[in-house]
């Protein structure tokens, strides 16, 4: 493991040295402050160099975002059968070319730089010549102390040990486990702002899963294994779980996850500043108002249906090169904001009154049929010169099936089956014989 680690022991070892010499200039060459100083700025070098993978995070974590729908409807069509479903979000995933797992992308970058530290810290605290750092500073190094405790002390160190380092068992305890409480809870506060901020809860997916799971894995792995870490790995620890929580909290502010709570709060703010100023003042905010103006109102989400009706009650109007303009809301604003017109459903009827408007259109069936059957006759029977019947409707007293009137019940009369000139009428084939 040394062979393969050795570059990065001259690495660490390398930034260290040149980071106390500098912190030397304030501090004792000797002093736990100008070690655990220059531990402090290894973790800042780390992480900027580790930006890219950062930014690249952040991009994998937006296109989760926009497969979120397909990937509810996938849950949605499976959702009795779990092994399908993970095949089609597997299939998803790899048309897209999406990486569920990428957040963990800066964690594993980390992992070599965490273990080539762990294996220096080790070394000085065995008094061992490691990387570029001399006997001399390696017998500095040993000795330093934050707190009390040694650098290179662990929490499990018998009494002789750390007697042999110049501290005794009860501070190097009391400071490791406060320092490994930091540790855990800065890594679950991370992972939960994570969680409740910057995520969209109403879609469940396997990155939130993944999310929730960290949230508890992690800290609980810093407490069971923080107790075997040297006390210049906990700085390391603590150091980039504040850096990473730091980070956080200015991308939840500035570029928050759509439909997100980060982002309902933030376009609640740009609102507020854009309805006192009646203008878009910054490059920013025009930028953010031009990617919500570009969307149809189908295509927003709910935050940023807020944020367009709170302009529109405002009597300003969002447009697409990013600016607003006093105007009335636009038609899709204002059917947004109302929600999707809901079918209005019947009222449900009871069987009687369903009954009752079934025999009535069969009544009126009857009734049109035999009505269309006596004019057709009259129209074909008419003799020449006769003037042809008046196209007025008189009036009929309703019949229902049987040949019975409705309103007497009494059969009907023999004449009103003759013709006007003479005969009897044939009948109609709808009625009865």
């Amino acid at each position: 493991m040394d062979t393969v680690l050795q570059p990065l022991y001259i690495a660490v070892s390398w930034i260290i040295v040149q980071f106390h010499s500098l912190f030397s200039l304030v501090f004792a060459e000797d002093s736990g402050w100008a070690w655990g100083l220059s531990i402090v700025a290894l973790v800042i070098v780390v992480r900027i160099a580790l930006i890219p993978l950062f930014v690249k995070q952040i991009k994998a974590t937006r296109n989760m975002q926009i497969l979120q729908p397909k990937m509810k409807a996938i849950q949605e069509r499976y959702k009795s059968d779990k092994q399908r479903q993970s095949e089609e979000m597997m299939k998803l995933y790899k048309e897209t070319g999406t990486n569920p797992l990428s957040s963990c992308l800066p964690i594993l970058a980390q992992s070599p730089f965490f273990l080539a530290l762990f294996q220096v810290l080790s070394k000085v605290a065995s008094n061992q010549e490691v990387g570029v750092l001399t006997q001399a500073q390696v017998g500095q190094a040993r000795a330093a102390q934050i707190f009390g405790a040694p650098i290179a002390a662990k929490f499990m160190d018998s009494a002789g040990k750390i007697e042999s380092l110049g501290s005794t068992l009860l501070d190097v305890r009391v400071v490791t486990v406060i320092m490994i409480v930091l540790m855990s809870l800065s890594q679950f506060y991370t992972q939960r702002q994570l969680m409740t901020k910057n995520i969209d809860l109403t879609v469940k997916t396997p990155f939130m899963q993944q999310q929730k799971m960290l949230m508890y894995i992690f800290p609980i792995m810093f407490a069971v294994f923080g107790i075997n870490f040297p006390v210049g790995v906990l700085i390391y620890w603590l150091t980039t779980n504040l850096w990473t929580m730091g980070q956080q909290m200015y991308v939840i502010e500035r570029n928050p996850t759509p439909g997100s709570k980060a982002q309902e709060k933030m376009l609640g703010k740009l609102q507020q500043v854009i309805v006192r100023h009646e203008k878009v003042r910054t490059r920013r905010e025009r930028a953010l108002v031009k990617i919500i103006a570009e969307k149809n109102s189908r295509d927003r989400n709910e935050a940023e249906r807020k944020f367009v009706n709170g302009l529109n009650r405002a009597g300003l109007v969002a447009l697409e090169n990013g600016t607003v303009e006093k105007g009335d809301a636009k038609p899709e604003a204002a059917a947004a904001e109302g929600g999707a017109a809901r079918r209005q459903q019947p009222k449900r009827q009871s069987k009687a009154q369903r009954q009752a408007a079934q025999q009535a259109k069969a009544d009126e069936a009857a009734e049109a049929a035999e009505s269309a059957g006596s004019d057709a006759a009259e129209v074909q029977d008419e003799p020449e010169g006769q003037q042809a019947p008046s196209l007025e409707k008189k009036p009929q007293s309703p019949s229902v099936p049987g040949g019975r009137s409705r309103a007497t019940g009494n059969p009907r009369s023999a004449g009103s089956g003759k013709r006007k000139g003479g005969g009897q009428r044939p009948k109609h084939p709808s009625s009865k014989k």
